[in-house]
């Protein structure tokens, strides 16, 4: 029947009945697959890396690679994606490059050098440094009288100015400060989790509380790292001498944050990266890391060398021969429990282990050593921005402390790590543990997978073997069953 309730004409009948089965659908289909074309490539819609992956094999237009800097979502991110960003001075260049050539790879690494007070581009550390870039100069601008510290202002400038170097296939800006520490292959596992083709601000706020209540909670504290992705870059470079001309007094890391905020960006916070706003002794901090890939240690030269027996250059370069080896695993905390004797054991690999006469739990072994003192000294409780707990002289609580030694891998499915003994713990046995003394222990060793990256978020768990000697304890990280309590 038609509309108006009138028989539908044989005529009409006989052409609908001659479409519908073939020549209909097709034409269906030729008008659907042209509107959606069409809503492709007219509309500027939010799109995720997946989506825009799939658009992008079928439809390999030259649009897509203006993206990030002509980086296509098509690859995994890998080091050549990230441009790096270090800020030094030539007061202090000299004590702290040993630290930028600990991490930097000469002719892999991507990124500039700026040294505040150099007026012309001179090799510094020709084969293991970045290219250097001098500041541009503003001493011409009319607020220049109101600037209370240039060297500042040239430090947030410096991240405009490296955008504006033009590079390609750019994904990611990391920035760091010259006596900073990075660790640059979990930067990349890090980094490659997230959308690079959106607005991300990723960095860690202080450890010590005050640090962050003077300035903000929310801010990313440069010296341990901040990577902001290509389009954000692109965005703050529009804007940033609008911010600096505005509030002239604000801090380097400040500025950069109240630039992002006002584009409507929340930091990212990554666990990894240390500001390491401590002072003294951080082994309490080292020995009990987050879940959370190593991705920077900023300090290195106003804290303790992190080796006893060794200077802080000697401890930096120590440190990376684990990361050398195995950047996926270091300062991962692993715990088991030697039942026998009644000990527990934590592992921080690449760096210290320890053992505890008594079975304590994960919760408690997990919580940093308060060997280290707040960034500003009259600081009250609560100093800092996780729980730990103090040093003690109970012989059920307090351990005996391993360093790293050595590493070696002595065959295809293992690495070794070895630490030894600082110093004698100096108490009597535990007695709630049954009086297992491990005085005569003085060296530890460590078994690990060599062909398997420990995966980010996950923990793995250990067993304690037997014993090689009567004077070494030999443990074999491995993954956790299904289910399985560390307890």
């Amino acid at each position: 029947m038609s509309m108006d309730g009138s028989p539908v004409s044989s005529s009409v009948k006989q052409k609908l009945g001659h479409l519908l089965p073939g020549g209909l659908g097709r034409a269906m289909a030729v008008l659907g697959l042209l509107l959606l074309l069409f809503y492709v490539f007219s509309f500027n819609y939010p799109y995720s890396q997946d989506s825009a992956s799939n658009i992008y094999l079928h439809f390999p237009h030259k649009w897509w690679a203006s993206l990030s800097g002509g980086a296509t979502t098509a690859t995994p991110t890998n080091l050549s994606h990230i441009v790096f960003r270090v800020f030094s001075s030539l007061k202090m260049w000299e004590a702290r490059k040993v630290y930028l050539e600990s991490w930097w790879r000469p002719n892999i690494t991507r990124g500039y050098l700026f040294v505040d007070g150099l007026t012309k581009n001179e090799s510094l550390c020709p084969y293991t440094c970045p290219p250097i870039l001098i500041n541009e100069d503003i001493t011409n601008w009319e607020i220049y009288p109101l600037i209370k510290n240039p060297v500042q202002v040239h430090m947030v400038r410096s991240i405009m100015e490296v955008f504006r170097q033009g590079d390609q296939d750019v994904r990611w800006f990391v920035m760091a400060d010259d006596d900073s520490v990075l660790f640059l292959d979990n930067i990349v596992e890090v980094l490659s989790k997230y959308d690079h083709t959106k607005y991300f601000y990723l960095g860690a706020s202080s450890e010590s509380i005050l640090s962050n209540a003077y300035i903000s909670f929310g801010m990313g504290f440069g010296g341990g790292g901040l990577a902001l992705s290509y389009p954000l870059v692109a965005a703050m470079s529009k804007k940033l001498d609008g911010y600096i001309k505005r509030y002239p007094n604000l801090w380097s890391d400040h500025l950069i944050y109240m630039c992002i905020l006002d584009l409507g960006v929340a930091i990212s916070q990554q666990k990894g990266f240390h500001q390491i706003d401590l002072r003294e002794n951080i082994a309490g901090f080292l020995s009990s890391h987050p879940q959370s890939p190593l991705l920077s240690l900023h300090h290195f030269d106003v804290v303790d060398p992190i080796f006893p027996s060794m200077n802080r250059t000697e401890s930096n370069r120590h440190l990376m021969k684990a990361a050398g080896v195995d950047q996926s695993r270091l300062l991962q905390q692993t715990i088991c429990y030697q039942r026998e004797k009644n000990w527990s054991i934590s592992i921080s690999w690449g760096h210290s282990a320890h053992i505890y006469e008594n079975l304590l739990p994960r919760h408690i072994l997990q919580m940093p050593i308060e060997t280290f003192k707040p960034w500003i000294w009259n600081a009250k409780w609560p100093k800092f921005m996780f729980n730990t707990r103090p040093v003690k002289s109970d012989p059920c609580e307090a351990p005996h402390w391993f360093f790293f030694e050595s590493i070696e891998s002595k065959n295809k499915d293992d690495v070794n790590t070895t630490y030894s003994r600082a110093e004698k713990r100096g108490l009597s046995p535990c007695s709630l543990g049954g009086n297992h003394s491990a005085d005569h222990i003085n060296r530890i060793q460590v078994f690990s997978p060599a062909k398997t990256r420990l995966k980010v978020g996950r923990v793995e768990c250990c067993d304690v073997l037997s014993l090689s000697d009567e004077n070494t304890t030999n443990v074999r990280i491995r993954p956790c069953m299904e289910a399985e309590a560390i307890a």
